[in-house]
């Protein structure tokens, strides 16, 4: 199951929106009304949907300014969401690309939340 939002403008450089996405305390600042429950700390985030368990995320690769990646802590769950940044006039330009694997049912529960979930993130990208 791979998908990626919308693309969104954001009026900082890419340098200085990796930076936020560096510290993942400010990965608050991204989520979506919709997460409960947020902690970070130096390498993971913690976040939790209404209705949905808690989701771990750890970052697995980094590509100064331009992508962060962050794979799923837990075995149960397989997919990594990669931030993408793209330098252009006024600042960057901002996508997130999900990619899970997931078994038929798993897949039909949570692509729907999923989906919602990432363009909520891309638009409140959009409103830094």
């Amino acid at each position: 199951m791979e998908f990626s939002s919308d693309k969104v403008q954001v009026s900082k450089s890419p340098e200085e929106l990796f930076a936020l996405f560096d510290n993942l305390e400010n990965m608050k600042l991204f989520m979506p009304a919709s997460v409960e429950r947020f902690e970070a700390d130096e390498n993971t985030f913690v976040f939790g949907l209404k209705g949905m368990p808690d989701v771990r995320l750890l970052v697995d690769e980094k590509t100064v300014p331009s992508m962060m990646k962050f794979k799923a802590a837990s075995s149960k769950l397989d997919f990594t969401l990669a931030c993408m940044i793209e330098a252009n006039e006024g600042g960057s330009q901002v996508y997130y690309d999900f990619a899970g694997k997931f078994n038929p049912m798993i897949k039909m529960m949570v692509e729907r939340p999923l989906k919602k979930f990432i363009e909520e993130l891309a638009e409140a990208t959009g409103k830094l």
